[in-house]
């Protein structure tokens, strides 16, 4: 059976560079098809939709909510030419009723050990119109490598650079952050991984550098320190979510390979400034990532946040606007207050703002949106100050003996020489 899996493309942030990352939603859910299944994928971000395809069944994976329109027109068209369509993904499971009009089955859940069932349906003609696992957590056991055969490695470079690989070492998240979905989606229990299990997931990943995709792995400081020990053979560079704040935690994560982490930056506190102190003392780089638009932000405090974010030396910032995706807290109560004013999916990329804000106006708030990433940026532009982080991956691996391993993509085009030699001037 040929089966087209299809990762729909969407509109990244508006004055972000540009670059696209190889997927993981789509690789662990191939990991988990049954071995008769012949799998062929297509990230449309980085390739082109054949709509003339001759597979027998065709899957749409969607991560993101402004991914959902387009994943809809690409179910549409080839359900017109009498294909079967199954959708599943994070934002196939956050809209679910709507997707359903469009498709023919719709998957919701974790995929291991439950793709025997649907496969079989639908080689019998009996394909099911939902799929419904939410609640229902496969064992962790069953989770194994992901399947990254089914990508096209050549097209995940920027600048001749190969991207970063995804990983994950653990599901669930036990914060439930007030505009995060991942309560809903993976429950509100953190589900680490058997550290022999990431072992051997890790053994088969030919990047030297990976994007550890848990949403935090500050969960269980045990698991993490025994996670760290076992990467430090591996001379693997990553970043990942926030890390615990424990020295000997950050110690091993050095050892390990931590090149930066995504840290929240909610206000203008000593802790802030301290906890990004910290990372840097043991080496580690930090993308600040900054939520404009809470209820408490008044024009005056984005714009003191700005400036703290330049003199706490971030080395990246990623701002993004309160977006009320469902089933999440924010998205119940903008929708009771009836301040969701932009009910456009497409518009749900964070970067625009859909709802009416409580110390300022839509227009305001949007207005700052724009100013942060400028005032940020003014000095060094996100190429200038992504260079430099580039550049301190570099140097660890010029210090562990694993340059030689990605040198050679480097010297391909005029960026990777620069950093090629200013690596050698170090």
């Amino acid at each position: 059976m040929k089966f087209r899996l299809i990762y729909p493309k969407w509109e990244k942030l508006e004055g972000q560079t540009i670059f696209n990352l190889p997927p993981h939603g789509p690789v662990v859910f191939a990991a988990a098809l049954p071995e008769y299944v012949n799998i062929e994928f297509t990230d449309e971000n980085v390739d082109t939709i054949s709509f003339d395809d001759d597979a027998d069944f065709i899957g749409i994976s969607m991560m993101l909510t402004g991914q959902i329109k387009r994943g809809w027109q690409i179910a549409d068209e080839f359900r017109k030419r009498g294909k079967k369509v199954i959708f599943g993904g994070i934002s196939t499971m956050l809209h679910a009723e709507e997707t359903m009009e469009h498709a023919d089955s719709i998957f919701l859940g974790e995929a291991e050990g439950r793709l025997e069932q649907v496969f079989s349906d639908f080689r019998n003609g009996k394909l099911q119109k939902v799929y419904n696992f939410l609640n229902q957590m496969p064992d962790i056991n069953l989770i194994g490598p992901a399947r990254r055969s089914i990508l096209k490695k050549e097209l995940y470079y920027h600048k001749g650079v190969r991207m970063v690989d995804l990983f994950h070492a653990s599901r669930g998240c036990k914060y439930n952050c007030y505009p995060c979905a991942v309560a809903y989606l993976g429950g509100k229990c953190f589900r680490p991984r058997p550290i022999d299990k990431v072992v051997e997931e890790l053994a088969t990943i030919d990047n030297n550098r990976l994007f550890i995709v848990d949403n935090s792995l500050a969960q269980d400081k045990q698991w993490e320190k025994d996670l760290f020990r076992e990467m430090i053979p591996f001379k693997k560079k990553w970043c990942s979510h926030p890390i615990e704040d424990d020295d000997e935690v950050l110690d091993l994560a050095a050892q390990a390979g931590a090149w930066f982490v995504y840290q929240a930056v909610f206000d203008t506190s000593d802790y802030i400034r301290n906890r990004v102190k910290r990372y840097h003392d043991h080496g580690i780089a930090v993308e600040g990532t900054i939520l404009l638009g809470t209820d408490d932000h008044t024009e005056d405090d984005i714009k003191r946040l700005i400036d703290f974010l330049l003199e706490i030396n971030l080395d990246l910032a990623e701002f993004t606007v309160l977006t009320p995706f469902p089933h999440t807290k924010a998205y119940d109560d903008m929708l009771r207050q009836n301040r969701i004013i932009d009910h456009d999916w497409n518009n749900y990329n964070a970067g625009k703002v859909v709802i009416q804000p409580k110390q300022m106006t839509p227009e305001k708030l949007q207005e700052l949106y724009y100013y942060a990433w400028d005032t940020f940026y003014k000095e060094e532009t996100q190429t200038e100050k992504m260079f430099k982080l580039f550049q301190q991956v570099i140097m660890k691996e010029i210090a562990d003996g694993t340059y030689t391993r990605v040198r050679k993509d480097l010297s391909k085009n005029s960026f990777g020489k620069q950093v090629i030699r200013n690596a050698n001037n170090s």
